[in-house]
């Protein structure tokens, strides 16, 4: 992108209905954290230079989740679509800059393919991923030369564009020049009645300019949090992930399926965990701790050789 500013907006304003709560949808917790609460902190490693959070159902249960975060905060009252959303953003968004949209429920966003994203993007650029099974999804339209034409959505979709597996996962980069002038345009003549962001895919292909696209290979990272049964999936790729990479630093887990990570968890060398151990806050397992099984630690240091015995619960401790 040629501008150097970020700006980045997330859409957390969905009620979530599939959730059955009256929390709002990104407040709901994957290891230990509000969903919305991983994304803002990809937002920070990706070193945005503002963030805007659209909220709107539960009010301002949303950003006084948050208060310690630096945020701009943006109601969006009426829940008319993604464009809509982003029309709420836009009086917030730098001039000399270019925009990341994040999805507020998409906790496991992976900040490579965002990074790939913005770097290949001069105008507009879409994160797409390929789904074995699309049914729902906005499919991705190309020419014979795999140029990107539009995003038409499955309720809108021809029987031959449903065949299509490579979708929208709703996270694209834009340059704020033309983002503006786009979102002005906007109408919602469609089966919802919403005002839809990806139609700004056709404008841009209207006026010539090319739409860039970064293909993810990781469905996990670009998967929203619409049910419980979606949480708990995510909450369960995100841990099998963390025991991944303590096999790699050298940790012996009794089951790498029965460990949870709800925060940061630090390990020397030689380090044992038996099954059903639960860590959270700042963990800190100096070299040769053994943990048993169904231990819980939270905010607590194990200094060198030190065993913890069976159902043991600490908390701010020093062992």
């Amino acid at each position: 992108m040629a501008a150097n500013k970020l700006n980045i907006v997330i859409l957390a304003a969905g009620k979530g209905t599939r959730m059955y709560s009256s929390t709002p949808k990104v407040l709901h917790r994957l290891a230990g954290q509000p969903l919305l609460q991983h994304v803002i902190n990809a937002a920070k490693q990706l070193q945005a230079d503002k963030i805007i959070v659209v909220y709107g159902f539960g009010g301002d249960a949303v950003p006084n989740a948050f208060v310690h975060e630096q945020i701009t905060w943006v109601e969006q009252k009426e829940q008319l679509g993604t464009g809509h959303a982003m029309l709420q953003a836009a009086p917030h968004l730098d001039d000399d800059a270019n925009t990341l949209i994040l999805l507020g429920d998409v906790p496991l966003v992976s900040i490579e393919s965002c990074e790939q994203l913005i770097s290949k993007t001069a105008e507009l650029g879409l994160l797409t991923v390929k789904k074995q099974n699309p049914t729902g999804y906005g499919r991705i339209v190309r020419d014979a030369a795999s140029v990107i034409q539009a995003i038409v959505e499955h309720k809108d979709a021809s029987d031959a564009q449903r065949q299509i597996n490579e979708v929208n996962t709703g996270m694209m980069a834009v340059n704020n020049a033309h983002l503006k002038n786009w979102l002005s345009q906007l109408n919602n003549q469609n089966a919802q009645g919403e005002y839809y962001l990806t139609d700004i895919v056709a404008m841009a292909v209207k006026q010539g300019l090319t739409v860039a696209s970064e293909i993810s290979d990781d469905e996990a990272s670009v998967e929203g949090v619409n049910s419980k049964p979606d949480l708990a999936a995510l909450e369960r790729v995100y841990q099998t992930r963390q025991a991944a990479k303590l096999l790699q630093a050298g940790v012996t887990l009794a089951d790498p399926a029965r460990i949870d990570i709800r925060g940061k968890l630090s390990v020397g060398k030689d380090v044992e965990i038996d099954v059903g151990c639960v860590f959270e806050g700042d963990v800190t397992l100096a070299d040769g701790v053994k943990v048993g099984p169904y231990c819980v630690l939270k905010n607590t240091i194990v200094e060198s050789g030190a065993h913890i015995a069976a159902f043991t619960h600490t908390e701010n401790a020093k062992i």
